[in-house]
């Protein structure tokens, strides 16, 4: 078989970069090693910056999240009893919109398929063969039978532990790393949010998020350590903890809800860069992980595929030659400085959020950096801009 891109991973990131080379003009087979109904099903996040929201609505597949999301116009910060509003609104004109990224996968599942675009799910073994030289080929088993792709580009939109990024040899990449001392234990429940907008709340007891999906679901956090099990936390107990972190009147008012969905995630941010390997280009979780304090890795997977989308639309409308390589040469670049600067809010979030081991000089800095948020309209006004998205 010949494609133009050859798309690994069905993700929100690989879904809508072949969204927007279709809109191109420009051919693309999609490559999954898990079924449709998993990659559907996956429960992630939810808080889309505007920037995100236009990518989707130039893509064609906003219809249903400007029916059906919610905007939030702030957010809240809980430290020591004290709630204090940021608000996104006043302080940069922005919004950010809730819509999870289920919704997010399910509407870029149904675009493909009526756009008629290929996709091969439960693909095996899938392997990545000259991917320094101008034709890389790509291999994958599929029902028993083996199959060769040969295209001019390969896309690795992955994930963290997908086969793209572990295909470049290791003296290509730089990897930086910061594994942090915790988790975070996650719910989902079909309840009515007792709260308006997200509140993220630093207790003496860890970290927690108030978050929701729709008017009649709520995705809630804690902070947890690494050695514990799902199987640990039933929902009462959860609920019990959840409302001590959150505290003051709106904790009081959460109830015992039952979960229909439970997970537990460690925290990490990570960046391999250069993005690109001769005819591979990595995209998305393949080739960064932020911690979720920030609402950053959806929003980065979008501008990522966004950036590739037009470095691939230019350089096919180029003519062949060192400019037209310049135009990949320069997505790298663009996508990395985006990347850093979310790391660094993701990271600030965290240290500023969560409980670490006991450091009294720490502690004191994190006091200190939160009173001064709740009081300074300058540190009110960065913050809000770095989480409503930095311009694309």
């Amino acid at each position: 078989m010949r494609t133009q891109v050859a798309i690994v991973g069905a993700g929100p990131a690989g879904l809508l970069l072949g969204q927007l080379l279709h809109k191109e003009g420009i051919d693309t087979l999609l490559l999954e090693r898990r079924s449709a109904e998993h990659v559907s099903g996956r429960i992630r996040a939810g808080v889309l910056e505007p920037g995100t929201v236009n990518v989707l609505e130039h893509a064609g597949v906003a219809t249903r999240l400007h029916a059906e999301a919610l905007l939030h116009e702030g957010v809240e910060i809980g430290f020591r009893g004290r709630r204090h509003r940021i608000d996104l609104k006043a302080l940069t004109g922005k919004s950010v919109t809730v819509y999870g990224q289920t919704e997010v996968t399910r509407d870029l599942i149904e675009a493909r398929a009526a756009a008629g675009a290929p996709s091969v799910y439960e693909a095996e073994d899938v392997a990545l063969h000259d991917m320094a030289g101008p034709s890389p080929l790509v291999t994958y088993r599929h029902q028993g039978v083996v199959h060769e792709v040969t295209c001019d580009f390969i896309a690795g939109c992955d994930g963290f532990h997908g086969i793209t990024r572990r295909s470049i040899p290791a003296a290509a990449l730089s990897v930086r790393e910061r594994v942090y001392p915790f988790g975070w234990l996650g719910v989902l429940a079909d309840v009515p949010p007792p709260w308006q907008e997200l509140i993220y709340a630093n207790s003496e007891h860890g970290f927690a998020l108030a978050s929701m999906r729709s008017p009649t679901r709520v995705r809630c956090y804690l902070q947890c350590d690494l050695d514990e099990r799902v199987e640990q936390w039933s929902d009462e107990r959860f609920w019990t903890e959840f409302r001590r972190r959150l505290g003051g009147d709106i904790g009081a008012r959460v109830p015992n809800a039952p979960s229909i969905e439970k997970s537990l995630a460690p925290l990490r941010s990570f960046v391999a860069e250069p993005l690109r390997f001769g005819r591979l280009f990595l995209a998305g979780d393949a080739a960064h992980i932020v911690p979720p304090t920030g609402a950053k890795g959806l929003n980065l997977a979008v501008s990522d595929v966004f950036y590739l989308s037009e470095a691939l639309r230019d350089f096919y409308r180029e003519t062949p030659g060192e400019r037209a390589e310049s135009v990949l040469d320069a997505y790298s670049a663009r996508a990395l400085k985006r990347i850093w600067r979310a790391e660094r809010f993701s990271w600030w979030m965290t240290r500023q959020l969560h409980r670490f081991p006991a450091d009294a000089f720490d502690e004191r800095l994190q006091q200190t950096e939160l009173e001064h948020l709740f009081e300074s309209h300058t540190a009110q006004a960065s913050m809000a801009e770095n989480y409503v998205g930095l311009p694309l």
